[in-house]
């Protein structure tokens, strides 16, 4: 029977990423369950069942999400197959599109901000306001920039 797509080792790592990153930017824990002693996979398992949206895409120049939890794949209503790997700023209305990559190029300069809002669209064309958002660089084991997160504060449908 075939991994789960989000505990695979390579994803497992990518939440290590996350979490890591998400402390040195914001001095505090992405989830509660952070605990030395836990598992990387019971951490993975964590993330993906956690209540708040949480996302990422790679550093590329069209960024393509590399990570979804669950709750975030309900909020776009897409499976992980479609969601990751598709370019993130299809996650925005292409009208709001220059606002998003403004915020995402705020919080590369300062490497995180917080309180961010923007206008998002799910997979059948809904509009919904996400709110009270995190955004954060990504840092991988030598200490480069290797993409992006976010987590989602609390949305509303538009």
């Amino acid at each position: 029977m075939p991994e789960t797509p989000w505990l695979s080792s390579e994803k497992q790592r990518l939440v290590n990423l996350l979490l890591t990153s998400h402390q040195t930017a914001f001095g505090r824990p992405l989830l509660a369950c952070e605990r030395q002693q836990s598992s990387q996979r019971l951490i993975s398992q964590e993330l993906f069942a956690a209540e708040q949206p949480v996302l990422a895409h790679d550093g590329g120049d069209d960024p393509k999400l590399s990570y979804a939890n669950a709750t975030a794949l309900q909020l776009w209503r897409r499976c992980w197959g479609e969601m990751v790997g598709m370019p993130s700023r299809l996650t925005a209305p292409a009208n709001e599109q220059n606002e998003r990559a403004t915020a995402l190029g705020r919080a590369l300069q300062e490497d995180a901000i917080t309180n961010y809002q923007g206008i998002r669209i799910d997979s059948k064309g809904q509009r919904f306001l996400i709110n009270n958002a995190r955004i954060w660089t990504l840092w991988d084991e030598q200490g480069l920039r290797c993409g992006q997160a976010a987590a989602i504060g609390s949305w509303w449908w538009i």
